[in-house]
């Protein structure tokens, strides 16, 4: 056994009890890449715009 094996086996162990919080962690890191490598000004203005909806959404429910 090699010595990173037991922390690839940590690191699967872990993702296996945190799935949700992986799921949300890799879902981020997909979108913050898209967004650096791959997007276009009519993606970047169709974002905003869903962002600033979700903004909203996310404003009114805290304050209930």
């Amino acid at each position: 056994m090699n010595k990173n094996s037991g922390q690839t086996e940590a690191n699967k162990k872990w993702q296996e009890k945190n799935r949700e919080y992986t799921r949300y962690l890799n879902s981020r890191s997909a979108a913050r890449g898209f967004i650096r490598n791959r997007a276009t000004i009519n993606d970047l203005k169709e974002l905003r715009s869903m962002i600033d909806e979700k903004e909203k959404e996310l404003n009114k429910n805290n304050k209930s």
